[in-house]
């Protein structure tokens, strides 16, 4: 895997292969890497994973750190590493970027693949109060490892994922730290959702607390066209982390017309 960065854009790691090429998009908190569990598992296939705008590598990069202005870097990012077939892979917050991605319907675009996504309509327990809390899970090392245990996992992770995480969000520029949670994590997309028109399957872990699947099925199923939904067993939030081997399988079918099903 090589590491790429042009002046102005986000940092991102491509690996030439068979395709659609996967471009990778990273949770709230994530980086490039959080990814690797995943990538390491497909052999031969061509990757993209993104360092959002604002963390890590990227974090030096000025604002805005809108999820529209991260829409707008991903597309650059693609076009600077020639991609023109791919998948779209977002987690958590990068899936509500994606969505914003699909919704413009650019050339090359085979298929969107939301693995825990920040739904198109935000939840019902989005309030300002929420919202006002969340802001702060990354102040230091102590709430972030306290968000890290008992919210964002549901496994048991290697004492290297876990000092991986606390880096990772602890690593956020503070105006990007803060962005999801104030505004971002609020923001209605349904009428971009409702534009997508590749096939999307949503991945949900079975023990999520951020993103529920029964959050998924009333928030973002409904808002989308061809759309599945499948529950990975035992999983938290950090899917990419916890369940590697089933996210990897599912990936190497993307992208597949989905069945109708909803899971």
């Amino acid at each position: 895997m090589t590491a790429a960065i042009a002046t102005g854009l986000p940092a991102y790691d491509h690996r030439p292969g068979e395709g659609p090429t996967l471009v990778f998009l990273h949770y709230w908190g994530g980086a490039a890497r959080t990814w690797r569990p995943v990538i390491d598992r497909l052999p031969g296939r061509g990757t993209l994973s993104i360092e959002a705008r604002g963390w890590g590598r990227s974090r030096a990069l000025p604002g805005p750190y809108t999820l529209e202005q991260l829409a707008r870097d991903t597309r650059a990012v693609i076009a600077d590493a020639g991609v023109t077939d791919y998948v779209l892979v977002g987690h958590s917050m990068g899936g509500k970027v994606a969505q914003l991605v699909a919704a413009a319907r650019p050339a090359g675009l085979a298929g969107l693949v939301l693995v825990g996504p920040g739904p198109a309509r935000p939840a019902a327990v989005v309030t300002p109060e929420y919202r006002e809390a969340l802001s702060h899970a990354y102040d230091s090392d102590e709430t972030t490892a306290a968000a890290r245990d008992t919210v964002l996992t549901a496994t048991p992770l290697s004492d290297d994922l876990r000092a991986q995480i606390l880096a990772d969000s602890r690593a956020g520029a503070p105006a990007a730290r803060i962005e999801w949670p104030l505004h971002g994590i609020a923001q209605d997309i349904t009428r971009e959702a409702r534009d997508i028109d590749v096939p999307v399957l949503v991945v949900a872990g079975e023990h999520d607390r951020v993103e529920p699947a029964g959050v998924l099925r009333d928030n973002l199923l409904p808002y989308l066209r061809r759309a599945d939904l499948s529950v990975i067993p035992g999983s938290g939030h950090l899917i990419p982390l916890e369940a590697p081997d089933e996210l990897a399988l599912i990936l190497r079918d993307a992208p597949s017309a989905p069945s109708g099903g909803r899971g």
